[in-house]
């Protein structure tokens, strides 16, 4: 049996869809913390152009379902220092959340990257938010994402930044999807550096954009949760679930989703 850790739900799990429908949701399956997702060009459903009213709104709407926003998808190109101010608004915006962690890939998750770095810059660039992070509270979780999607370039990049406030975002899918890597056995290459997961599931051919519910796909969960434990690391999680290309045929097909993924962590033992 493992300790207990948060478990939350990535709000992108509802893209396309409102973020009140997002937290309904995934109160209903029984979850109580949420991610929530900032992420430009994609799912927008908190962002700082928003107006305070707007965000307020929201805040209330997570009290009333009580759920907790331990976390913030804001992701930014870092190795662009133009898009840095971008994700210090993004963290003043997690901190009005009460926000814990906030996520980033190293490049831009879904819009064309303008600037691309080497890892020294890219570590400098990153060394540059630590100041904010630490006003805010914030610990910055890098997401394994595009160029940078295995455990062995994450590590690189966090020894580089050399800071307790930049750890690794270790996403069970995506190192499948762009880095060609099986999580259970890529997750002992960076374990000491993992302070949070985003637990993905894969289906289809390793680079097919299908990650369905938890357990639907292939992914060795049961073998991750025995590393984890083993480590004594104590991380969240944050379900995410990004169906296929065609997406969600409803909102329906989205909460079944995110209720499985309930039902598959709790028959493991995990307390939501």
């Amino acid at each position: 049996m493992m300790e207990k850790r948060i478990i939350g739900v990535n709000s992108n799990c509802y893209h396309g869809y409102s973020i009140e429908d997002a937290l309904e949701g995934i109160a209903a399956a029984g979850f109580h913390y949420v991610e929530l997702t900032a992420t430009k060009g994609w799912t927008e459903h908190v962002f700082p152009d928003q107006s305070f009213e707007r965000l307020c709104a929201v805040k209330d709407k997570m009290d009333e379902l009580g759920l907790v926003p331990f976390s913030m998808s804001g992701h930014c190109n870092l190795m662009d220092a133009q898009r840095l101010p971008d994700f210090v608004m993004n963290m003043r915006l997690a901190n009005f959340f009460g926000c814990e962690y906030i996520v980033s890939s190293i490049g831009e998750a879904h819009l064309k990257d303008n600037a691309k770095a080497g890892n020294e810059l890219l570590a400098q660039n990153i060394r540059s938010l630590v100041p904010s992070l630490e006003k805010y509270g914030l610990t910055l979780v890098l997401e394994l994402h595009g160029e940078h999607a295995t455990g062995t370039i994450m590590k690189e990049i966090v020894d580089l930044v050399g800071s307790a406030r930049v750890k690794i975002n270790y996403d069970t899918a995506n190192c499948v999807f762009y880095g060609d890597v099986d999580a259970a056995s890529d997750v002992d290459t960076c374990m000491d550096d993992i302070a949070y997961l985003h637990l993905k599931d894969k289906a289809g051919a390793r680079n097919a954009w299908d990650f369905p519910a938890l357990g639907k796909g292939y992914v060795e969960f049961e073998t991750i949760f025995s590393k984890l434990d083993a480590a004594h690391n104590a991380s969240p999680f944050s379900v995410e679930i990004e169906f296929t290309q065609a997406g969600p045929k409803n909102l329906a097909e989205i909460n079944t989703a995110v209720q499985d993924s309930a039902e598959y962590l709790k028959a493991h033992g995990f307390t939501l």
